[in-house]
């Protein structure tokens, strides 16, 4: 299992994200909402067996985050071999974060 402080240390996301299903949160340093989101986020993704991938939006992520049309921290992507299929912006409590990712994931294996 992947500990917060590892998630912090890779920085070839594309790489990371092959391959697989994962939930992606980006945040910002200064943003207390995203400090708060991603160890709740890391347990929800934990509890369901999808990797957690962090990205720090920075000038190091600048064309990635266009790339991905990020606009706001923090935001969680869902994605499918780097394809994004779900988005959701904004802090959201345990819960609804919980359902929002079960409802994305039934509705992402119903379209395959």
């Amino acid at each position: 299992m992947t500990t917060i402080g590892e998630m912090f240390a890779k920085k070839d996301y594309k790489a990371m994200l092959k391959g697989r299903i994962c939930a992606v949160e980006v945040s910002g340093e200064s943003c207390a909402n995203c400090a708060t989101l991603l160890p709740v986020l890391k347990s929800i993704a934990d509890a369901r067996g999808i990797p957690l991938v962090h990205v720090e939006a920075d000038a190091d992520t600048a064309e990635l985050m266009r790339e991905w049309e990020i606009d706001r921290v923090p935001t969680v992507l869902l994605t499918d071999d780097g394809e994004i299929f779900a988005r959701c912006s904004g802090f959201q409590p345990e819960e609804i974060l919980g359902l929002w990712i079960d409802a994305k994931m039934e509705e992402h294996g119903a379209g395959k």
